[in-house]
């Protein structure tokens, strides 16, 4: 039975009995403050809502462990990234506090703290805090505590980054500055629209060359220095892209190359090992770009370059997500959608089409252009 009883000069203590059966205690100096606390026990005890006050004293660098050893369903890259972030940024913080302790105030001050310091990016603050919600939630899916102090905690908007497009010419120009090796890269770049990680991981039995079509099952990433072949992106991300004839012959002569046959990559280094990005970047990538006088140029410009001669191309968005390998057509018009300025105009003239198609074939035309006037 749940009561409060008087511990010495000025003390109170609160006890009751848990659902698990064990008797738990505490001491407070107040009457009113035991009898208020002791009154929420019960109330969360009525709600089914009760949690054993032990499991909350377990630290926030525990939980992580014992959170992360069953987390199993992130891509090696980002598990690196966010092992990265927490062993970086939450653990030196929040290490050494009960989980149970963490308020949605000392989240809020973290991430103040993070932004106003001046060395941390919004995207980097965002992610940070991302992470906690997500340890954070784990605890409350397992018993530790009733409600994730990150609940409500706002985190700065991440800038989009602008994208860059180029036109015909300027591609020709990036790949007669950046060197015969690596021609055939650039140009699948932009006419297949494959990632970084698709390109770098693609094998030459996955190109067919007279069936025009590159089938990308696997990437390659770098996590914590290593290489390593995986699975694309995302469930969307494998998927069959069909290439333009000049690609189709400049992939077949690639795969005849010796570098290839060796390597078992239809893109490797010229040295014939797989690409690392950063190599890539600081040596045939940042010089190309200069010498064709596009400063600023990101690799992932040229991703973005396919969609846009896609589009140009009269592409609808639902082929592009496909082509793309987006997950879903959302993610397509969110990224693309100002790239479509006439596609209403088009419904709107095409639904025009219909309209006087049907009028044509009706036995009295004169009915519809009746109402067209009476409009007027």
């Amino acid at each position: 039975m749940a009561h409060v009883e008087k511990r010495g000069a000025g003390r109170w203590r609160a006890r009751y009995r848990g659902p698990d059966g064990r008797e738990r205690s505490q001491t407070f100096d107040r009457k009113s403050d035991a009898e208020r606390w002791l009154a929420g026990v019960e109330v969360s005890k009525a709600r089914g809502e009760w949690l054993d006050p032990a499991l909350g004293r377990k630290t926030f660098a525990a939980w992580v462990s014992e959170w992360s050893s069953t987390t199993v369903d992130l891509r090696p890259s980002t598990r690196a990234r966010d092992e990265s972030y927490t062993r970086n940024h939450l653990l030196p913080h929040f290490g050494p506090a009960p989980v149970g302790k963490i308020t949605s105030t000392d989240v809020r001050a973290f991430v103040a703290a993070m932004q106003g310091d001046g060395r941390h990016s919004p995207a980097t603050v965002r992610k940070v805090g991302q992470i906690l919600a997500k340890i954070m939630a784990g605890a409350v899916d397992a018993g530790l505590i009733a409600r994730s102090p990150s609940a409500g905690v706002a985190l700065p908007v991440e800038p989009k980054r602008d994208m860059r497009f180029l036109d015909s010419t300027e591609v020709a120009r990036l790949a007669d500055t950046i060197g015969p090796h690596h021609v055939p890269l650039v140009y699948t770049a932009v006419y297949a629209g494959l990632r970084w990680g698709e390109l770098a991981g693609l094998r030459p039995d996955r190109v067919n060359v007279l069936g025009r079509s590159i089938q990308v099952v696997e990437q390659l990433t770098e996590v914590n220095g290593q290489l390593e072949y995986g699975p694309p992106k995302s469930a969307a991300g494998r998927r069959s892209v069909k290439i333009p004839g000049f690609l189709a012959e400049m992939l077949g002569a690639r795969i005849g190359e010796p570098v290839v046959s060796s390597s078992g990559l239809v893109f490797p280094s010229p040295e014939g090992q797989a690409m690392r990005r950063s190599n890539f970047r600081r040596r045939p990538w940042l010089p190309a770009v200069r010498d064709a006088a596009l400063e600023g140029l990101r690799f992932h410009d040229l991703r973005h370059t396919a969609v846009a001669l896609a589009i140009a191309q009269g592409a609808h968005p639902k082929a592009i997500q496909e082509r793309m390998g987006h997950s879903s057509i959302q993610v397509t018009l969110d990224r693309y959608g100002h790239l479509f300025p006439g596609l209403d105009e088009r419904i709107a003239d095409g639904l025009d089409e219909v309209y006087r198609q049907s009028l044509a074939a009706s036995p009295r035309p004169e009915r519809g252009l009746a109402v067209v006037e009476l409009a007027r």
